[in-house]
C-alpha cells in the first residue's frame, strides 16, 4: 500500500531531510515562520492544548544571551544559525482550553494541579515541537534541534516560571557537508507488534 502524499514530499518531510550542524548566511524570514506555524497548528493534541511556546533568537544580543548556555559542542553552531528557536512548554496552557476546545470548556478542570499540567504541557508541547521539525523542512528549510543546554539557565534569560524549556532548534539552508552520514533505524518487525 503506498502514502497519499506525494513521493518527492515524503523525501522532503523524512527520507531525505537531515538533522543540519551547518547553514548558509540566507536568512529566515518572518514570512517562513508564519508559514511553518500556520501549518503545525493543525497537529493534534490531547483537548488541543496547544501549550508550545516558541521564542526567536534573532538579535546579535539575544545570540550573546544564548551562546554561554548552550554546550560546548553546540555554541558555534547555534550563534552560527540564521535562526534560532527556543522550544518551551507553557505550564499555564489550561487558560486557554475554554477558548481552544469550546465545546467542553470544563476541560480546563482537569488540570487545577501544577504537576498534572507540567506532565501535560510537557508531553503535548513535545509532539508540537515534533511538527514544527517537519514544518521546517516542508518550508524547505533544515532543522537542528538540541536538548544540549543550560535548561534552567535558559528558562531563567528567555522564559518564565511557568515556561519550561524543551529544545533548542537552530533553522536555515543547510551548508554543504552540513549532516552526518545517516545513522540505521530499527526494522518494522522490530517497532511494530500485533496481538
Amino acid at each position: 500500500m503506498s502514502l497519499a502524499l506525494d513521493p518527492t514530499a515524503q523525501d522532503l518531510l523524512f527520507r531525505e531531510a537531515r538533522t543540519a550542524n551547518a547553514f548558509t548566511e540566507e536568512p529566515v524570514t518572518e514570512e517562513q515562520v508564519q508559514a511553518i506555524y500556520d501549518l503545525i497548528k493543525y497537529g493534534p493534541t490531547a483537548f488541543n492544548q496547544t501549550p508550545l511556546r516558541i521564542v526567536l533568537v534573532r538579535s546579535e544580543e539575544a545570540r550573546e544571551r544564548l551562546a554561554p548556555l548552550m554546550a560546548e559542542g553546540n555554541r558555534a553552531k547555534t550563534s552560527a544559525a540564521p535562526l534560532v528557536a527556543i522550544l518551551a512548554a507553557d505550564n499555564e496552557f489550561h487558560e486557554e482550553l475554554p477558548a481552544l476546545f469550546p465545546h467542553f470548556p470544563q476541560a480546563k478542570d482537569f488540570f487545577t494541579e501544577r504537576p498534572v499540567r507540567e506532565r501535560a504541557a510537557g508531553f503535548n508541547a513535545a509532539l508540537q515541537a515534533a511538527y514544527f521539525i517537519v514544518g521546517v523542512r516542508a518550508a524547505g528549510l533544515a532543522a537542528g534541534p538540541m536538548t544540549g543546554f543550560d535548561f534552567a539557565g535558559v528558562q531563567k534569560e528567555f522564559l518564565d516560571g511557568d515556561h519550561s524549556p524543551l529544545m533548542i532548534v537552530n533553522i536555515g539552508r543547510p551548508a554543504e557537508g552540513a549532516s552526518s552520514p545517516r545513522s540505521p533505524r530499527l526494522a518494522y518487525d522490530e517497532v511494530i507488534t500485533t496481538v
